[in-house]
């Protein structure tokens, strides 16, 4: 039975799950019925933070533009343009035991594509959640449903998986930002154009 998280909880992985290495983070959403012109894209990202908060390298944030790290610990599975059907629209695959000394965490994010020009925002998403399911045997680890808590946001931080000692956890952070995919890359570090 998955453990299922609100917002701010966090929960050991691997304590319960000895010997775990590879998950499956999945994060799904549901688009509300609004005409705003265009369809709807969201994007699933995983940025691999160092102690500092922030990405080292540009390598250290994996996306539809850099499908998997250097390291081979964090892979996405690929762009899904339209969100549409049942469960996970994104899916990232992470293998622990890959994951470099330096990166303390990995946090998981979605930003809707051209978000200001198609005039959208996650107050028309619903049913947004991340599930963590392991990799080898198929069963769901935990899952978070984000609730209904945002209005004008166009990114939001789903949640991350960070080390603690030699545990990996997970925290449910649900958290929204103004300004896309632009003020997340700020926020960790990444250099844009």
């Amino acid at each position: 039975m998955p453990i299922s998280l609100k917002k701010g909880q966090k929960v050991s992985l691997t304590k319960d799950n000895p010997g775990l290495k590879k998950v499956v983070v999945g994060l799904g959403w549901d688009v509300n019925q609004y005409d705003t012109g265009g369809a709807f894209d969201l994007d699933a990202a995983a940025f691999l933070l160092t102690d500092s908060g922030r990405v080292s390298k540009s390598e250290d944030f994996v996306f539809y533009g850099n499908l998997k790290h250097p390291s081979g610990a964090v892979q996405h599975i690929g762009d899904n343009l339209t969100g549409a059907g049942e469960g996970d629209d994104e899916q990232v695959k992470v293998d622990l035991s890959l994951i470099p000394a330096d990166i303390t965490k990995v946090t998981f994010t979605a930003t809707i594509y051209e978000a200001e020009e198609r005039h959208q925002n996650f107050g028309q998403v619903s049913n947004a959640f991340i599930r963590i399911y392991n990799e080898e045997t198929g069963e769901e680890l935990l899952r978070y449903d984000l609730g209904e808590d945002f209005s004008i946001e166009t990114a939001v931080v789903f949640g991350e998986l960070y080390k603690n000692n030699e545990e990996w956890k997970f925290n449910a952070i649900g958290n929204g930002y103004q300004g896309g995919l632009g003020a997340l890359c700020a926020s960790f570090g990444v250099e844009t154009e």
